[in-house]
């Protein structure tokens, strides 16, 4: 079914079915190409909202699931699977952590080896020619940076580093890792299901073990990813320096966010308060669908390059 120019408070709303269902299902009925005119005609809209003034990008799961990387949600904005550690869970229990880096071990090679998908590499682009203003990225992955992106504000972290809650000092997590599959031999060629964010489904009798990561530079146990946990508040600075690229640009385009996160649906609110222009490019339900003025319900890796060729890129 497609919905059509759905009135919402802010604007006009265009709801679709996922690329490939069209093709392979309306096609043959001629629909295909009234879906290819309406869904153009969404992104020349938005081509013309960003033709004249550069806006700022928030980008989320959505955008990285191309690349391999699962994401938490699913389309009605609902979380999938089990519960995520939360951050006191992790503070305050040895066990805890143990399970948490058990599962992480095995993870972090996808998340390691995940490249830029042609969304990335679209939005790369644009920046390159200033065509966007400011990118934030809910995700811990860093494969805004891979592809090229310059000054990404990560609201969450990254996965990439590894803090020291002792002693306050990073270290890479490469050799984090390596010291880990040093530690625990055992784990070497055990199979365990993809989760969000490098964690797996690992049966919890490989778990106790586990010998956790000490800090290379004061031996302290207490070793985290430098990422924002469930519970855990993003760092001043950077909820103000993602708040800042909101106010200097002309607008806000969500990517691939359900914005289910407080961090990530603030900036929205803030963009709807400053009278600016909220887009959605997004497959599903989004906590901001209500104050958007305009969404685009599709895939962001094949939508993004349509719009960069509307925009002379």
């Amino acid at each position: 079914m497609l919905a059509i120019n759905a009135i919402t408070p802010r604007g006009v709303r265009l709801t679709v079915l996922s690329l490939t269902t069209i093709a392979s299902e309306l096609a043959p009925t001629g629909l295909h190409n009234m879906f290819d005119k309406l869904i153009h005609e969404q992104l020349d809209r938005l081509h013309q909202l960003m033709a004249d003034q550069p806006f700022a990008v928030l980008t989320g799961a959505g955008i990285s699931t191309p690349s391999g990387i699962p994401d938490y949600r699913d389309s009605q904005g609902v979380r999938r699977g089990r519960q995520p550690m939360m951050y006191q869970e992790f503070l305050s229990a040895p066990e805890s952590r143990r399970r948490y880096w058990a599962r992480a071990m095995l993870g972090w090679p996808r998340v390691r080896l995940a490249q830029p998908n042609e969304a990335h590499d679209t939005l790369a682009r644009l920046q390159g020619t200033r065509q966007i203003r400011g990118l934030i990225t809910q995700n811990v992955d860093t494969l805004h940076d891979q592809a090229g992106s310059r000054d990404v504000i990560e609201l969450h972290g990254s996965l990439h580093r590894v803090l020291c809650l002792d002693c306050g000092r990073h270290s890479e997590r490469d050799s984090i890792q390596h010291l880990m599959e040093t530690q625990n031999p055992y784990l070497a060629g055990v199979d365990a299901v993809q989760a969000p964010d490098g964690d797996t489904l690992l049966d919890p009798a490989f778990e106790a073990r586990f010998q956790v990561p000490h800090c290379p530079h004061c031996a302290g146990e207490r070793m985290k990813p430098d990422v924002v946990f469930f519970g855990e508040n993003v760092a001043q600075a950077t909820a103000a320096k993602a708040m800042a690229a909101v106010e200097q640009a002309a607008g806000l385009l969500v990517v691939g966010s359900s914005l289910m996160a407080y961090s990530a649906f603030r900036l929205c609110r803030a963009v709807v308060d400053q009278g600016k222009p909220l887009i959605a490019i997004n497959l599903g339900k989004t906590r901001a669908d209500e104050i958007l003025d305009l969404k685009i319900e599709g895939s962001c890796e094949q939508l993004l390059p349509t719009l960069a060729k509307l925009l002379g890129n």
